[in-house]
């Protein structure tokens, strides 16, 4: 019953990314016209409700608090520990803003999943090309002194249920080169949804938000570790709750 459920759900998934297509193209198109500000908007409220549909669709139950401490406008950073691919999807259910995010090289050449990540302010990453990579940093940082946001998962990879990894090294450097707010969101139970053992299942998911941690104006490696492990103990510290 678990697998013909998971099987329907999946179908009916692939048919909503096939039926928004069109408005995907379309916003393609008028932002390489120079449209990208009114069609990131409409692209966020659409992507918004599309990822509460698909939750709702799951039936996993799921809990936010401390969305009040989401700056309504300026940019900022989002840092999260990063479970499963279905962490965007709660993330796009809840944040209220549109927002960004750094995917791996490897999904640029997937069809129609990197046209939406694009449209969402998404940036790929090419980790073993340091110019590259480089790059799309800076882009990032670009985007969020324009006063966007962008999500960063600074475990670098998905922990699968194994609880939170050791940020990476220079994990934080867009928020701390844009002198942007960090708002700390600790992310549970998205692993079991499907990942855990292949069968989407009805499981709590929750995201919660922490207050704004100020980077602008943090000189040196040492404050910068320091701000490293007061972000990492902040998500920490809300999965244990």
């Amino acid at each position: 019953m678990d697998k013909l459920r998971t099987i329907v759900i999946f179908t009916l998934v692939a048919i909503s990314v096939i039926v928004l297509t069109p408005f995907g193209l379309t916003a393609l198109l008028l932002t390489l016209l120079g449209l990208g500000r009114p069609m990131g908007s409409a692209t966020a409220v659409i992507a918004r409700g599309w990822a509460r549909w698909v939750i709702a669709l799951t039936g996993c139950p799921f809990t936010v608090t401390g969305t009040e401490h989401i700056p309504p406008r300026g940019g900022f950073c989002l840092v999260a520990n990063h479970n499963s691919m279905f962490d965007i999807v709660l993330l796009l259910a809840t944040v209220g803003r549109p927002f960004g995010f750094i995917a791996k090289k490897e999904l640029a050449a997937l069809p129609l999943l990197n046209m939406w990540i694009l449209l969402l302010g998404g940036l790929f990453i090419d980790r073993k090309n340091i110019r590259k990579a480089v790059g799309s940093i800076n882009k990032g940082i670009r985007r969020i002194k324009n006063g966007g946001a962008m999500v960063i998962f600074p475990e670098g990879t998905r922990g699968k249920g194994q609880g939170m990894l050791p940020f990476k090294s220079g994990a934080l450097k867009l928020a701390t080169k844009a002198g942007a707010p960090i708002v700390p969101v600790a992310i549970s139970g998205t692993y079991d949804v499907f990942e855990k053992d292949r069968r989407v299942r009805r499981v709590p998911v929750s995201a919660r938000f922490a207050p704004p941690v100020a980077t602008a104006g943090i000189p040196g490696d040492e404050k910068r570790g320091a701000l490293t492990d007061q972000i990492y103990d902040a998500i920490n510290g809300m999965l244990r709750i």
